[in-house]
């Protein structure tokens, strides 16, 4: 069984390629960097050309960011909160991605699919601040071209370490099937369970716009404050009536401008 599989994945290595990246960078879990280095190590051993591989490779991930690149720069920040929902890493880690991107600007594509988190957010950002097509397509592209050729080389340099482990593997028969889809599971429970506990500390303390809204319109002495990325404020300017506007690196230097004798609702995306 296993080495029919085996068989069958080799005949169509740059289809699985091409299948399983774009995938990826569409945000389903699962990882792309044992296919990069399968598919390098398996051009070492001759059974792929290694430039062709590359150019798959690439082009699956050009793709799927494209779709994300349009996606951002028709639908702005609803993009960002769609993309929250579905990552399943916290929330904290989208939102530092955010600062990685307003600070590097389309530098940040050249490290995104390296970095957890900023590979969610990077396109469709590109796409909600209105970068340029052109440009976002050289930096994807060259960002790209880094992380699936350095995986490959690697894998290609390591061929021979890398085919002994398949030889094992085809040993283990179905015992390797088990141990990966066992791995595969567990990779998505541990993000799965880190991100429901962020979200249950942020439920702890929580209101609903509904309640804000009926709590001003009674008049209730409240101190709103924005703390929207500004990423996500150039998106949607518009503020609710009272607010006091800072980005949250601001907070310790302007905090004097909070008022203490009154209860503080904080707001973001």
């Amino acid at each position: 069984m296993i080495e029919e599989a085996v068989s069958y994945l080799i005949r169509n290595a740059y289809v699985v390629l091409f299948v399983w990246v774009a995938a990826e960078q569409l945000a389903l879990p699962v990882p792309s960097e044992p296919i990069l280095l399968a598919s390098g190590a398996l051009a070492g051993v001759g059974q792929l050309r290694l430039p062709l591989a590359v150019v798959v490779g690439v082009s699956a991930s050009l793709l799927a960011d494209l779709i994300w690149y349009e996606v951002g720069r028709i639908h702005g920040h609803r993009v960002l909160r769609f993309m929250c929902r579905i990552s399943l890493e916290p929330d904290s880690c989208v939102r530092q991605s955010q600062d990685k991107f307003a600070r590097y600007g389309a530098r940040s594509l050249l490290m995104a699919k390296f970095v957890p988190g900023l590979n969610s957010v990077a396109q469709p950002l590109a796409g909600m601040i209105g970068m340029r097509r052109s440009r976002f397509l050289l930096f994807d592209t060259s960002g790209a071209l880094v992380w699936v050729g350095g995986y490959m080389v690697l894998g290609y340099l390591l061929s021979d370490q890398l085919e002994r482990v398949a030889a094992y593997g085809q040993h283990l028969g179905t015992g390797l099937i088990a141990i990966l889809l066992g791995a595969l599971v567990l990779y998505v429970g541990i993000k799965y369970v880190r991100r429901r506990r962020f979200i249950r500390r942020l439920r702890i303390a929580r209101m609903s716009p509904a309640e804000l809204r009926q709590r001003i319109d009674a008049g209730e002495p409240l101190m709103i404050v924005d703390l929207r990325h500004s990423l996500d404020f150039e998106a949607d300017p518009a503020m609710i009536p009272g607010a006091l506007r800072l980005t949250p690196d601001e907070i310790e230097r302007r905090a004097v401008e909070i008022p203490r004798d009154r209860e503080i609702v904080l707001y973001c995306t």
